[in-house]
């Protein structure tokens, strides 16, 4: 691992959700609906629908949003007609950016992550010219405060069940799994009882690029703002080292 924490990282994205719960809840109410017409509305046949619950319930979602949205998903999934899309392109100073989207307007969509591209100073490229310097991975991140099993132990838990790496940061531990390993080792964690702040399968970069002109840091932080609050988009990856 490389030891780079992406903890403090978390946190901020977190308190910006909390002032901004809809935006959260919309984002997984679409995964939700997509998880049920792929696999159907019963978790227990559908891992996909299972790792989507428990990332709702790790942004405070509750229970009965999270069974309103797996019942009308399953009665109407007919009218479920998102379509994923993936933009990458470049920040400012050369920051690699993956944006992923969720949308039933392409022309819509398209149009407003230029428009933050372009508003941050940066452009989007073809497809393929960033994603190569990211690696597919499930990453799992747990705060030591909330969780009682020493790191050894879960270190043991995380590889028995799966998992690539673990990593102890200062104020967290992150495990690291193939994308296709990711359902069984997040559910071996739960079952265990680990609290996780954090659970996805994600885009980790293989460099970072550190902004040091203010200009270009607020620039980007524009740009990934602009992508924040856009209900489209899913989820956004970067290499910068904020």
């Amino acid at each position: 691992m490389s030891g780079h924490s992406k903890f403090a990282n978390i946190k901020h994205k977190k308190e910006k959700n909390d002032a901004a719960k809809g935006k959260i809840f919309t984002v997984i109410g679409r995964e939700i609906a997509v998880a049920v017409k792929e696999g159907g509305p019963d978790p227990a046949n559908n891992s996909k629908l299972r790792d989507v619950i428990a990332k709702a319930k790790a942004n405070n979602m509750p229970n009965d949003t999270i069974d309103r949205g797996i019942k009308k998903a399953a009665g109407d999934a007919n009218s479920v007609n998102y379509e994923v899309l993936t933009y990458e392109g470049y920040g400012p100073n050369g920051v690699a950016i993956i944006v992923d989207t969720l949308t039933d307007n392409k022309n819509r969509t398209a149009a407003n992550v230029r428009s933050a591209f372009t508003k941050g100073n940066g452009n989007i490229g073809t497809q393929g010219s960033v994603s190569f310097m990211f690696d597919k991975k499930g990453q799992i991140i747990i705060d030591k405060e909330e969780c009682e099993m020493d790191a050894d132990e879960l270190m043991m838990l995380a590889l028995d069940a799966g998992a690539e790496d673990f990593a102890e940061e200062e104020d967290s531990f992150e495990v690291i799994t193939a994308p296709e390993d990711f359902s069984a080792v997040r559910e071996a964690l739960e079952t265990a009882g680990i609290p996780m702040l954090e659970a996805d399968v994600t885009m980790i970069p293989q460099t970072w690029v550190e902004l040091s002109d203010e200009e270009d840091i607020k620039r980007m932080n524009k740009l990934l703002d602009l992508l924040d609050e856009d209900d489209d988009v899913q989820n956004v990856y970067h290499n910068w080292d904020e």
